[in-house]
């Protein structure tokens, strides 16, 4: 296979999905698709459609690597200390009140009142300085279902280098968002959301950032959330 356009063929085969279903998926023209076979995948489009088939995105753009992540591959050996999630369940005494937040006229605001509290050997564990630490509401429905409105995140202000696949809180012209990030060709900011056939995934530039104030508050450690009602 020649260019991406040869590899995207395959993976309709793959998926028993012809070239105009996958047009309307896509919402462009069966000749668009017809042009990417062509002359391959347009680079801003790489990450959605490696996203949406499961492949890995270099592979995607260069044939390069593996086609899918491994699932076989040895984990690394993790340190031999408490994992956070052990660290809740433990009773401890010695809690960290988080401090509450919230955005007021576009500004990353504290909430008068006590804080959520989290056990401080959890954020040992994650090595989450508390002072760095502070929560808020998940503000839209974009990552549901596993963060529906109103869930409770924490997050590590210190923390806003892009790790690929994990969730940050942003600031974007003073709003709050929560997304998964990753980083696409040239350093292009990519923000996915779980329901993205509503919220499809958005790219911007590092010029765009600038001028669009969008900032990354910090990355998302922990929530809570209760169900929305009582089975019937």
């Amino acid at each position: 296979m020649n260019n991406s356009g040869d590899r995207l063929k395959a993976l309709l085969l793959e998926c028993d999905l012809t070239p105009s279903d996958f047009a309307a998926q896509q919402r462009v023209t069966p000749q668009h698709v017809n042009n990417w076979f062509k002359r391959g995948v347009p680079h801003p489009r790489l990450d959605e459609i490696a996203d949406l088939f499961c492949v890995q995105r270099r592979w995607l753009r260069t044939g390069k690597g593996c086609k899918h992540l491994d699932p076989l591959k040895p984990v690394r050996a993790q340190p031999q200390h408490k994992s956070p999630q052990a660290a809740l369940l433990v009773p401890d005494d010695d809690s960290v009140q988080l401090p509450l937040h919230h955005i007021h006229q576009g500004l990353l605001q504290p909430l008068a009142g006590p804080g959520q509290a989290i056990p401080r050997q959890a954020l040992q564990a994650l090595s989450v300085d508390p002072q760095h630490a502070i929560c808020l509401d998940m503000p839209a429905s974009n990552l549901q279902p596993l963060l529906p409105p109103g869930t409770l995140l924490a997050i590590d202000r210190s923390f806003t280098q892009v790790v690929e696949g994990e969730y940050y809180a942003l600031l974007h012209n003073g709003r709050l968002r929560v997304h998964q990030l990753t980083l696409g060709h040239g350093g292009i900011l990519c923000l996915h959301s779980h329901d993205r056939f509503n919220h499809p995934t958005e790219r911007y530039s590092a010029a765009q950032r600038r001028t669009q104030h969008l900032d990354i508050l910090g990355w998302v450690f922990w929530w809570s959330c209760l169900r929305p009602a009582r089975p019937g």
